[in-house]
């Protein structure tokens, strides 16, 4: 079979995507996936959610931060970004995914908004709502270990 000429191929876009959660959250590529089908699927309609043809391209997620490459039909950037808006939860822990730049091939996406692996996180011990507990220093994020969960600190909560 024949390949098809190159103003009929298909054109592509790919996004660059943050993605936060919880510290301890170990999310996959095959999960974040198939969330952000479900969430195309339910924002977009089947028709809409086929003609985005949205597809993770590259996943690193560690220690509560990742990146992923997500392909995208050329024309159907802002529905897909709408999709990825609305990506809450993979396995049940909370996600934020954003969108931090739009390229046209995967090399141009990765290098020009991708900054590699995540960092090692500090683990130290801090004060908070009056009790010694277990915190997590990320870059400015701090997430701190109280009532068996992770919640989200601030500098002037950890001191």
């Amino acid at each position: 079979m024949k390949h098809l000429p190159k103003h009929l191929r298909p054109r592509w876009r790919y996004l660059a995507v943050r993605i936060e959660s919880r510290p301890d959250a170990g999310l996959t590529r095959g999960a974040f996936q198939r969330e952000l089908w479900y969430s195309a699927a339910n924002l977009l309609g089947d028709p809409g959610s086929a003609d985005a043809d949205l597809r993770v391209f590259s996943f690193a997620f560690k220690d509560g931060t990742g990146e992923a490459v997500v392909r995208v039909r050329r024309g159907e950037v802002e529905r897909a970004r709408a999709a990825l808006a609305c990506v809450a939860d993979v396995d049940g822990a909370p996600v934020a995914a954003s969108v931090i730049g739009v390229s046209g091939t995967v090399r141009a996406c990765e290098e020009k908004y991708m900054r590699g692996p995540p960092e090692a996180c500090d683990e130290k011990r801090v004060v908070f709502r009056d009790a010694d507990t277990r915190a997590l220093f990320r870059d400015a994020l701090r997430d701190v270990r109280s009532d068996g969960r992770w919640t989200g600190a601030t500098s002037l909560d950890t001191e």
